[in-house]
């Protein structure tokens, strides 16, 4: 069970790292236990983020009770709520590889046998699994859980609600005072963001794929069950290293479609497309866009949940959880029901003990009456996206949309547009220059997007980028374009006034302009400096692999 650390704790000609661990306070006999590092991403400048540190006391405790001796260390962070909008958006996506870098890093320098992950936010989750992968040592990934709803009026909000408002406000139908209240009533405490956005989304998707413990990702993030989700997540290490169960014997391509199918059904969030294919990659597991698009024509999308929908994580948590969605899925032979888990068991394991779905509950819909009959998911290739991109289609925005382009050639020129009202009804957004070279670092465009939907333009305008969406967007949006504008992508030769089409039942995306007219264009065009000539985002920028590879950096080293 020490096969690591007694490198450091059992071999005589190791002295100083014995002395140096007795210094810590450990004895002879916690010299002969399995060394389990606790890897926190907790940090106090973020709600997703505030209480990890606490959680990650008692997995300690839970590792103590289970005779190992736990260690834990921290590693970065980076709030998309709070960097969103600002240049400091461009650090989020690079912040994933960070945080798998570092954990792996400790993990291997310090010797140890086994590694839980405690993460609450959109980057530390797959970057806490794809160190998980790298390691291949027994391994259980702790999600922080969701905040609670916040309420103004009766009416419940999240942090979309605060960007919305924003658009409601610089569209003149609410006031300065209504805007505040909304903006302070919003995030009520701890948690990560309510809806199925991309933490919830990844992991809702990561408890499916089987690295995380049935009903961690939907306790809320504030109470007893969030606790003790933490003391079993110590706990549950004892048993992987006594049977060495590893996360490459978990993370399979049966059990990869596992949490893709959830993520349909649940309605969530595009940036999954990008996490995944780096996970697979990392797991050396063969997964390309074409799979998502696969998946997404033979599931149902069934979850009424925001930001399309209407309600949040806490309501799932309310209706049995996402073990109770995975039942139901299982009954409908949406799931691989041999694949293995943290548990030591299957999911058909697991899920027979547990409760179903609550009688009458509203929130998951049944697959004789979906939202969707296929997935939200749409891989987009055409013209203008050869090598792919990727919407998030629900139906309530249709399924297709034509018009012609209003391009900025950035985000910040996009917002200023939206607000003084550049764009009208009927046009394309296009936003280029923002992929993970041109950004850099890929950022979400929500705020632009909330402002479109607080504005009133949701239905009426369609918008495109190179960059990618939060989780929280919603509307006729496409993102992930490939080739990106900064390498001579299509994107980059549109035309204020270009029509451009949308189509998300044959899965295209066209601009209508002829070949030669193109070629005339490219011709003429010349990539643009980088936006940064040192740091860590040069150093990404010229790492970076294309979104439809999911944004490694480890690919070409």
């Amino acid at each position: 069970m020490n096969k690591y650390s007694k490198t450091v704790t059992q071999d005589p000609t190791q002295p100083a790292a014995q002395a140096m661990l007795h210094a810590i306070g450990l004895t002879d006999d916690d010299l002969q236990k399995p060394l389990v590092g606790i890897a926190s991403t907790g940090y106090e400048g973020n709600p997703c983020n505030m209480h990890l540190n606490d959680l990650s006391l008692h997995v300690k405790e839970g590792a103590a009770q289970a005779d190992l001796v736990g260690l834990i260390f921290n590693t970065i962070g980076v709030s998309d709520g709070i960097s969103m909008g600002t240049p400091g958006m461009r650090f989020s996506l690079p912040s994933r590889d960070l945080i798998a870098d570092s954990m792996e890093t400790v993990m291997g320098a310090m010797s140890y046998d086994a590694m839980v992950t405690v993460v609450g936010c959109d980057k530390n989750i797959p970057g806490a699994l794809m160190a998980m992968l790298r390691l291949n040592r027994p391994s259980v990934l702790l999600y922080g859980g969701t905040i609670a709803a916040g309420c103004l009026n009766d009416q419940k909000l999240d942090i979309v609600s605060a960007f919305e408002a924003w658009g409601q406000k610089v569209a003149g139908s609410i006031g300065e005072k209504e805007f505040k209240a909304v903006v302070q009533n919003a995030c009520p405490g701890a948690g990560a963001c309510g809806g199925m956005y991309t933490a919830n989304t990844m992991a809702s998707s990561i408890e499916a794929l089987g690295m995380s413990l049935p009903y961690c990702s939907s306790n809320p993030a504030v109470g007893e069950a969030k606790e003790k989700d933490a003391l079993n997540a110590g706990k549950a290490l004892q048993l992987l290293l006594q049977k060495d169960i590893k996360p490459k014997d978990i993370v399979t391509k049966k059990s990869l479609e596992n949490a893709l199918r959830l993520i349909t059904v649940l309605g969530g969030s595009t940036n999954a497309v990008l996490h995944y294919l780096a996970i697979a990659k990392t797991a050396n597991i063969d997964l390309t866009i074409d799979d998502f698009q696969r998946i997404s024509d033979c599931t149902p999308f069934l979850a009424d949940l925001k930001p399309s929908g209407k309600f949040l994580m806490e309501d799932v948590h309310r209706v049995g959880g996402v073990p109770a969605v995975m039942k139901y899925m299982l009954e409908q032979g949406m799931l691989h029901g041999d694949c293995l888990t943290v548990t030591g068991k299957t999911i058909a394991e697991n899920l027979e003990i547990l409760q179903p779905l609550k009688v009458d509950q509203k929130v998951i819909r049944p697959v004789s009456n979906p939202i969707k009959s296929t997935g939200h998911i749409r891989i987009l290739k055409g013209n203008l996206a050869e090598e792919g991109s990727v919407a998030k289609i629900t139906g309530k925005e249709g399924l297709v949309f034509s018009g012609p382009a209003r391009v900025f050639e950035g985000e910040f020129d996009a917002n200023d547009g939206i607000r003084s009202g550049q764009v009208q009804k009927g046009e394309v957004v296009v936003i280029r220059y923002e992929g993970p070279k041109g950004g850099p670092g890929m950022p979400e465009m929500l705020k632009p997007t909330a402002a479109i939907m607080g504005a009133g333009l949701g239905n009426d305008v369609a918008l495109i980028t190179d960059g990618r969406f939060s989780g929280g967007t919603h509307g006729f949006v496409v993102g992930h374009i490939t080739p990106e504008a900064q390498i001579g992508g299509a994107l980059a030769l549109v035309h204020d006034g270009d029509m451009i089409t949308i189509n998300a039942e044959d899965n295209t995306i066209v601009l209508g302009v002829d070949d030669k007219e193109l070629e005339r264009r490219k011709a003429k065009w010349k990539s643009p400096k980088l936006k940064v000539s040192s740091g860590v985002l040069y150093k990404y920028a010229k790492a970076v692999s294309s979104a439809s590879d999911g944004c490694v950096t480890d690919e070409n080293l």
